[in-house]
């Protein structure tokens, strides 16, 4: 089959989820004989780096088109006034539509699928251009995210305004998935909302998939214990529940009954973080050379999400390294885990509390979370099954 993916940033290198889903789903393709081409937006204000994936990009039709998407405060304040999403319009350049069209004329591709909501403002010129099967991979529901950050907030200020956006994203978002021929969702939960929206059009549930060749977990590298969080603080969802719990749990690390280090990675971590770093104690480390090296190092994985939606693919990642996770139920949604044999779930403080004590006292029990979570992940993420799942839903939707 020809296959083309649009994504809405540069999927090299793997420094985040979004990234680690779409190369993972390229890198399966082309290895079991499609033709891949990639069209991605690339905000020219931040830096990439594909030369340590320079193999792969060979082996596909790469096109990348730099755009500026930063948000500033006067955009955001600018947006109260009008009734476009500016969070999704700021992916639409006009540019990139030329280019695409040019290349459906070109090219005729069997699917051409849409690597999350930010990429559908171009649907209408595919449509117009290429009688491809489209899909749309939903990495999550992405008003659902914004409607539980607003939730959390108790400054009425900022409760409205993201109230206001999440339902502007809404109406945007639930216009674009019916145009679409089939929808990819990456958690069973994500795929019921979808349902009870009226969503009519076949969706398949296809989770993460990882190559599980590059997770080899070394336990002499590892400190005992030791409790870590990475993923990227500039998305709200990560920084809303850092925060919450640098500010229940610090005193119980520097002063309390939890004796263990702390270690915070992940891009842009804002600078205001820096004030909760205490020397020996709790580590503000910002971004990593090597995340999975850092992993490796660390022995607990604290994820306190709050809100968010979809797969959280630091996690996925994580129990491939037979890492030890404490995480909320909103944190492990879409992950067939077992609470106490492969993950911990903790929704509130006690529970964070007694998890983390728990954890930190008995390496013995963490070893086997970790490995129990090693085996969840081979059965049901290995990127070669996942791949194979997708071919099958292509060939579903060519022949219908």
């Amino acid at each position: 089959m020809k296959i083309l993916i649009l994504s809405n940033r540069v999927p090299f290198p793997q420094n985040g989820g979004y990234p680690i889903v779409v190369r993972n789903t390229i890198l399966g393709l082309v290895n079991e004989g499609h033709e891949v081409s990639v069209f991605t937006l690339n905000n020219k204000k931040q830096r990439t780096d594909i030369q340590n994936d320079d193999s792969l990009i060979k082996r596909i039709h790469y096109r990348s088109y730099d755009v500026d998407i930063t948000i500033s405060v006067w955009d955001i304040f600018i947006n109260l006034f009008r009734k476009k999403t500016y969070s999704i319009d700021r992916f639409y350049d006009i540019g990139f539509e030329r280019l695409l069209i040019e290349e459906l004329k070109r090219t005729q591709y069997d699917i051409i699928q849409f690597e999350g909501l930010f990429m559908s403002s171009y649907i209408g010129a595919i449509r117009k251009n290429s009688n491809a099967k489209l899909i749309y991979r939903a990495h999550n529901i992405e008003h659902l995210i914004w409607k539980r950050l607003s939730e959390q907030k108790n400054d009425p200020i900022k409760k409205t305004y993201l109230s206001l956006l999440a339902k502007r994203i809404k109406s945007f978002e639930l216009r674009y998935l019916h145009s679409f021929d089939a929808i990819a969702a990456l958690t069973q939960q994500d795929k019921q909302q979808m349902l009870q929206f009226g969503t009519q059009i076949p969706i398949r549930v296809l989770p993460v998939g990882i190559d599980l060749t590059r997770y080899k977990p070394d336990y002499q590298k590892t400190e005992f214990p030791s409790l870590f969080f990475l993923g990227a603080l500039d998305w709200m969802p990560n920084r809303e529940g850092m925060e919450w719990f640098l500010e229940n749990f610090s005193h119980d690390i520097t002063d309390g009954d939890l004796r263990v280090k702390f270690y915070v990675a992940g891009h842009n971590i804002p600078d205001a973080f820096d004030d909760y770093e205490v020397m020996g104690k709790i580590f503000i480390q910002g971004e990593v050379d090597d995340a999975l090296e850092f992993v490796n190092s660390k022995a607990i994985m604290v994820v306190p999400l709050l809100s968010g939606g979809g797969m959280r693919v630091k996690i996925v990642e994580a129990m491939a390294m037979e890492k030890c996770i404490i995480t909320t139920s909103l944190g492990a949604e879409g992950i067939r885990y077992e609470n106490g044999k492969n993950i911990m779930i903790a929704d509130n403080r006690n529970e964070f509390f007694e998890a983390i004590k728990r954890c930190i006292t008995d390496e013995n029990f963490c070893r086997q979370i970790g490995i129990n979570a090693r085996q969840l992940i081979e059965q049901d993420h290995d990127t070669n099954v996942v791949t194979t799942r997708f071919i099958n839903f292509y060939k579903e939707l060519i022949k219908a």
